[in-house]
């Protein structure tokens, strides 16, 4: 994805575990390199990929939301939800599905620096999270306090584990920073982050800032990936913050 109460559990989509399958090996073709092989034999094994493409959703992020939300149950009925980084709009499809905005209020909103096609009940804004006029645009669509702000914004990687591991804190750090300015108490955040340890300054923030924080690896995440989620909930608004 670009920059840019009880939940609904298993009343949405992304539902179940994937079947297993027989795995698919491909010889490398004259004019594809390695890499691209490698990658297009793990697409072709990835259960969750088919089983996207026969649910009708986006993409197997879909599956990470999924399987977070009932965990944690961050989405319910009627709430404003705010979702960074949404392309290709994986998440605002169980978001939407599990919020059911329109019918009793509520609303789902998502942002992107990539063109995202329209998913229906949910508001898109393209552009760039980090555009100064990103904030404010969303806060218009919203309509009112966040009552869960979750981002599965990355950055590009650039193959340096310490260097990607930097900017996707970065990005979570700025997801952050504008879920502080727009939640309402006891609210929820929910960012991607990679493990490597540099994250200390933004979990201090979310522990003094929420009722409970805790880090967490779906089963939809890739087993060799390093990401991981971090997931804050019962926002304490302006307690506890410094003068």
């Amino acid at each position: 994805m670009g920059r840019g109460g009880r939940g609904g559990g298993g009343d949405g989509p992304a539902r179940g575990a994937p079947p297993r399958r027989a795995a698919v090996r491909l010889r490398t073709a004259k004019g594809r390199r390695l890499s691209s092989t490698q990658w297009l034999e793990r697409q072709l094994n990835d259960p969750y990929v088919g089983e996207a493409k026969r649910q009708g959703l986006r993409s197997r992020a879909a599956f990470k939301l999924a399987q977070l939300d009932d965990r944690f149950h961050l989405l319910r009925r009627g709430m404003r939800v705010v979702d960074l980084g949404c392309a290709p709009g994986g998440w605002l499809q169980v978001a939407v599905e599990r919020v059911r905005p329109g019918r009793g209020g509520g609303s789902v909103v998502g942002i992107d620096l990539l063109p995202t096609d329209p998913v229906p009940g949910a508001t898109v804004i393209t552009l760039d999270f980090l555009d100064p006029a990103a904030p404010e645009r969303l806060k218009a669509a919203l309509a009112g306090p966040a009552d869960l702000v979750m981002s599965d914004m990355a950055a590009p990687t650039t193959g340096h584990a310490a260097t990607d591991h930097l900017r996707i804190v970065a990005l979570a750090e700025a997801a952050w920073d504008f879920a502080r300015a727009v939640l309402a108490p006891g609210g929820a955040f929910l960012a991607k982050v990679f493990q490597g340890g540099a994250e200390g300054a933004l979990l201090a923030a979310l522990k003094r800032d929420f009722a409970a924080v805790r880090h967490a690896k779906p089963p939809a995440s890739r087993a060799e990936s390093a990401e991981m989620y971090v997931v804050a909930t019962g926002f304490r608004g302006g307690e506890g913050r410094p003068p």
